[in-house]
């Protein structure tokens, strides 16, 4: 049997991770010069971060893609 309080506390620690995830993918839009958070800085939020790791499964592989692909291009331009 679930305790009164287990709800609420999977409620919170949701809620945190949903933050958490957010906030790393905001950087990502500031880096980039766009005031609108897209799926592509989900991505790489997920992919920089190692707390992140277990869904790098979950993530589409052409997002990944995507993203080392743009990565590479910024690398030669620098």
């Amino acid at each position: 049997m679930i305790s009164a309080e287990a709800p609420a506390l999977f409620a919170k620690a949701c809620e945190m991770f949903i933050t958490e995830l957010t906030f790393r993918a905001w950087f990502h839009t500031e880096d980039n010069k766009r005031r609108t958070l897209q799926r592509s800085d989900i991505t790489q939020a997920v992919a920089k971060t190692d707390v992140f790791d277990f869904l790098v499964d979950v993530v589409p592989k052409e997002d990944l893609h995507m993203m080392q692909r743009n990565v590479s291009r910024v690398i030669s331009y620098l």
